[in-house]
This record gives C-alpha cells, structure tokens and sequence, in this order.
C-alpha cells in the first residue's frame, strides 16, 4: 500500500533514500523543519508513526516498540520526541541478521536531554535532508550536471532565470508549501519560522529568545563568513551584558542541533599546514529565505542592496551545492568546505570526493565578476598543484556559479562558468 502524498515532488534525496533501504535495517531523514521530510518519507514508506502527535507519542513512550509496528517501510515521523525510540529500532535491527528497509525516521531536531543509548552505526543509515534546491523546485534546468563534471563530461547550456526571477526565488525559498508562491507570500512562512523557533524551541533547549535572534540576526548579517566569538557576542550584546564563549558555543551548539544554521568547515589539502590555513568554520542559515526575513529583505529592496543580495545568493548556492554534492556517489564525509590561507586567497567552495578528487567553485551574483573569480581559481591551482613537493592532485574541474548569467560555456580548459538555474545533480 501506497502512502504517498498527494501531489508530491520528487526530491534529490530520494535516490539516496532507496540505497539506504537496501542497505540498512532503517533510515534517518534529519533536516530543517517543513523542509519536506514527512513528505518524502511518505513516500518511500507504507504505513506510519507521527509522534508529533499525541494519540501516538503517549503509548510509544510508555513502549517505544509500539512505534515501530506497521507495515514495511514503515515511517516513524518526529522520532527525538521520543529519542527511547532510536535505541528500539536499534535493538530491532540487532535481532534479525541482514534485515533492510525496514524503518524510515524523521527529525528536525537532534535531542539534547533524552540521548539515545547508541547512535545507530551501522544499522541506521543517515542522510540530511534540506529546503528545495533551484532543480527541485523546477527553477533550474539541470542541464549541467556536477556528477558529469566529475567524470569530465560538460553540456553547454542557456539560463531561463533573469535578474528579478533570481531574487524572487532567493526571498523565496525552498519551501515545499511556498514554490508556486510569490516571494511575500512565502516570507511569511519563513517570518513564521523563526517566530515558533524563537518563542517555541529556544525556550525549550534552555536559550533565551532575545539573545537567539540577535545570534541569527548577526549570523544574517555575516553570511559566508568565519565571524569570530567575539564579533557574535558584541552584535548579541546590546544592553545586556555579554556572555562568555562557551554560553555562545551552546548557542550555536543549539542553532546546529536544530538544522536552523549549517557550518561549512575549512578546507586542508594534503601537504598544506593547518596553521596556515583558515579552517574556522563559515556559517549560513539553512535557507536563503531565513535571512532575508531576518533582515526584513524583499526583492526590492535587494535590488538597491547587492552587496547584502550577494550574501543571501551565496546563501542559495552553498545549500543547492550541499544537496547535490550529498548525491555524489563516493563523495566525502563532509561533502562541501572552503578554502583559505594565511595569503588571503579564498574559494568559497570546494567539493572532496572520498578518493581524493576535488573540485573548486566561486559564486558571483553576476557575469561582470567571472574574470576576478577565474583568476582566483587559477591562483589556487597553482598554488596548491604546481608545487613539486606537493601531493596535492589536479582539481578535476573548477566553476564559476554565477546568478546573472545567460550562458553555461567552458571559459578555458577544465574552467566552466555556470548560471546556478542550469546546475542539477
């Protein structure tokens, strides 16, 4: 029996959801909430559990296996409301050798009191999942596949997207229930967002909502950037005093358990120093459309403001890259970082495969930028390739990911320059 939702768009996620079936007794989808979630295990799943509901959290707490009864796949939707049910599964996967696909768990949160016991390694596979990228919400053409850039395959291909269509989407987000919205409409739904987090889950991990929406405010306002503690703590001070490093580190500790903030770690090649290299982590929110009504940003405004649009569009590209990177067959355990070194050269992504292939992009919000982010590549390859005491492999390509831009060509050889509405999987 078929417990797909009705009207429900295929996700990047999903593929990566059918091997994890295959592969494991079950599978967590943890990520931002209304990202889509239930949604997408709904449709891989053939009954469910949602213990976000009351008539079944209460019995699943008094016996955390009465959660897990249905039929196969069988979805256990808000499983941290419960975490005893984590080690259930566990237990359950324990008992029947070479048992696969048997439960679909979904969290929007990691719980910070009720732990479970263990953490499921090798018997619950894991996957992330986050708000809709340009492909998925039918705003790119994936024409321009990063998996065929691996492999040294690259199609030439035209943008449909224009300026205004491009800051329309980023004030609006990807939002399963606001896609076919326009950007004020679907700013509610982030405005709506922030509002249950600050005055809902703050209070319930012990933080104080003040405090956590001047930390999302400042993180808004430093987007793509490794904000130092005491920059965070100066902007959260205000009139109150300031806290110490290690209350702000169990604030962010808390952004990050609940999917609201990602950090995108530094970047160490082999034979380079880590004392050379900037390997602080930069932070973003978990979409575009969060910080643009952190801001109080519309399209608009945005128009007369490229310097803050040009954060909130790295913002959109660094999640569309974190979801395609995830798809990658052999890709890395942190998929996507960033370079940086004591010389001040930047590049604002790179991707790592497992066996060390890599490749390196710059984002630039329009075309007039491409020939300062291609020279910033260049550098970088240089730097880290030509060195005969460095082990450190040819990049298999690098990208200029750029909003404004009418044509995907390559620009010199192995160096493409790429609209973000072309980019897919």
């Amino acid at each position: 029996m078929s417990i797909t939702p009705e009207g429900y768009l295929p996700r990047v996620i999903d593929a990566q959801i059918d091997q994890c079936l295959r592969m494991f007794g079950a599978v967590e989808v943890a990520g931002t909430k209304w990202c889509g979630k239930t949604w997408t295990a709904l449709a891989h799943g053939a009954s469910v559990t949602r213990l976000d509901d009351a008539s079944d959290r209460n019995p699943a707490r008094a016996d955390p296996n009465l959660a897990l009864e249905g039929e196969r796949p069988h979805v256990i939707d808000e499983w941290q409301r419960v975490p005893t049910v984590w080690d259930a599964v566990r237990r359950k996967t324990d008992e029947q050798r070479r048992l696969r696909g048997a439960w679909i768990l979904t969290g929007s949160s990691t719980p910070s009191r009720e732990r479970p016991e263990h953490s499921g390694a090798g018997r619950i596979g894991r996957l992330r999942m986050f708000p809709m990228t340009l492909l998925e919400s039918g705003d790119s053409t994936g024409t321009v596949s990063l998996a065929a850039l691996f492999e040294g395959k690259f199609t030439p291909a035209t943008s449909p997207m224009d300026t205004h269509r491009l800051l329309e989407v980023t004030c609006r987000g990807g939002w399963p229930d606001a896609i076919e919205d326009d950007a004020e409409t679907a700013q509610a739904i982030a405005r709506e967002y922030l509002n249950l987090f600050y005055t809902e889950s703050a209070p319930k991990e012990g933080k104080d909502p003040d405090l956590c929406e001047r930390l999302v405010a400042s993180i808004a306002r430093n987007l793509g950037q490794a904000t130092r503690y005491e920059t965070l703590i100066s902007d959260m001070a205000g009139e109150t005093q300031a806290m110490g490093e290690n209350t702000l580190a169990s604030y962010l500790a808390m952004l990050r358990g609940q999917y609201l903030i990602d950090e995108i770690p530094g970047w160490v090649p082999p034979a380079r120093s880590p004392k050379r290299l900037r390997v602080k982590p930069k932070r973003y929110l978990a979409d575009p459309s969060l910080a643009a009504s952190q801001l109080g940003m519309s399209p608009t405004s945005l128009l007369h403001d490229w310097q803050t649009f040009g954060l909130l569009f790295e913002n959109l590209v660094m999640r569309d890259l974190e979801v395609y990177a995830r798809s990658l067959h052999g890709v890395s355990r942190v998929p996507v970082r960033y370079y940086r070194d004591d010389a001040g050269l930047e590049v604002d992504a790179i991707i790592e495969m497992a066996d060390g292939r890599w490749a390196a992009f710059e984002i630039k919000t329009s075309e007039d930028k491409v020939t300062d982010a291609i020279s910033s590549l260049r550098r970088l390859r240089k730097k880290l390739c030509e060195n005969p005491s460095s082990r450190t492999r040819q990049p298999e390509f690098m990208a200029v990911l750029c909003g404004v831009g009418r044509h995907a060509y390559e620009a010199e050889k192995n160096i493409y320059v790429i609209p973000v509405a072309c980019l897919g999987v």
